[in-house]
């Protein structure tokens, strides 16, 4: 029983550290914006 304590404390501490990450990244990186543009052959209009 101990051992099986031990590993889920383990597992809860790294999904603490996952989480935590995530919400760092999501909170403190703003994405810089970027034009898209996707060239398309005029061959594909005629279908």
């Amino acid at each position: 029983m101990p051992t099986t304590f031990r590993f889920l404390i383990r597992l809860a501490l790294l999904g603490a550290l996952a989480a935590g990450a995530i919400y760092a990244l999501a909170t403190y990186i703003e994405p810089t914006p970027e034009p898209v543009s996707v060239r398309i052959a005029p061959e594909r209009f005629d279908q």
